[in-house]
């Protein structure tokens, strides 16, 4: 009986009851478990040569952490995971732009703890893998373990697009995913259907610098190899404002289909002020094909009183 007093007064002790915390620790904890199989998959592939690993599943890795991340936080925090998700949030007026910077630290804090733990876990593999030499290029670089490096023919602008059109379908097929009022992906099943968007962008844009969609993800462990002993070439490519265009582009992209869509539905659930009003989209409304049934058309005297469906004050 004692014990399970003690066990009852030590949940109570440990209970954190504000909001921010919570949703700070969360978002914490879903980095760390994210970036720590992502570059996890990513050293077994490098300090192996291959033989226990390929991009296949360095990139299978990297979409399964999303997935566990999500479900890890998703309930507390929304599980942001990425900056440039949170920029969007905020621009859509899903986040306050107050919490913006520090969802932007906790995440960054996050990836550092965890690009530390996967270099003390294959402490012994990279430097016996690198020969003793910590370098971010040549045959025996493990720089890219940590960080995304560009490829050799790549130029500044076609990474800046890369950063930007990456990022900008990850918000797309996101926003989309958890639209309720689009063909909605059975509850639960949502962090899997994001894992698989990962999985595609991954296999499809990885090739110029490793689908740098998330800052964190870079910047944190970046940071890292800086203090570990990679010197100061690791910064000589960094995610710049890339992935933020691409998070403004993304949550700018579906205006007309799938604003259209949702307003058929009865309010558009995504929509930032700066389109304007929602009434402007009637046009395009009347000739988008809608994923739910038409309703019957109501006659002139149960229109009496009440809006009609197709008008915009039916749509706030």
């Amino acid at each position: 009986m004692g014990y399970v007093s003690f066990v009852k007064r030590t949940r109570v002790l440990l209970c954190i009851q504000n909001q921010l915390a919570r949703e700070c620790l969360a978002e914490l904890l879903a980095v760390f478990m994210l970036i720590l199989i992502t570059l996890g998959g990513a050293a077994q592939m490098v300090t192996s040569s291959g033989t226990k690993g390929n991009i296949i599943t360095s990139s299978l890795a990297g979409a399964l952490a999303v997935m566990v991340a999500i479900y890890t936080a998703g309930g507390v925090s929304g599980a942001h995971l990425n900056p440039a998700f949170s920029l969007s949030m905020s621009l859509l007026g899903q986040l306050p732009w107050w919490k913006f910077p520090i969802f932007v630290a906790v995440q960054t804090f996050g990836s550092f703890i965890a690009a530390a733990t996967v270099y003390a876990l294959y402490y012994d593999a990279i430097w016996s893998y690198s020969n003793g030499t910590l370098t971010t290029s040549g045959p025996r670089e493990t720089a890219s373990i940590f960080a995304t490096y560009p490829a050799e023919h790549l130029s500044l602008p076609n990474g800046f697009l890369d950063q930007v059109l990456g990022t900008a379908v990850l918000i797309v097929g996101i926003l989309a995913i958890t639209d309720t009022r689009n063909r909605a992906v059975p509850r639960g099943l949502e962090p899997l259907a994001v894992a698989l968007l990962v999985l595609a962008i991954e296999v499809s844009m990885g090739s110029n610098c490793g689908s740098p969609m998330n800052p964190a993800r870079d910047f944190g462990p970046r940071l890292f190899t800086l203090a570990a002993g990679w010197g100061t070439e690791v910064f000589r490519w960094v995610l710049g404002v890339g992935p933020g265009g691409g998070a403004a582009f993304g949550c700018s992209t579906p205006t007309a289909p799938l604003a259209a869509g949702a307003a058929r539905g009865g309010g558009c659930r995504w929509w930032p002020r700066w389109w304007g009003p929602r009434w402007a989209l009637g046009s395009i409304s009347s000739s988008w094909p809608s994923t739910t049934p038409r309703r019957k058309r109501r006659t002139a005297g149960e229109h009496a009183g009440r809006p009609s469906t197709d008008s915009p004050e039916c749509w706030g």
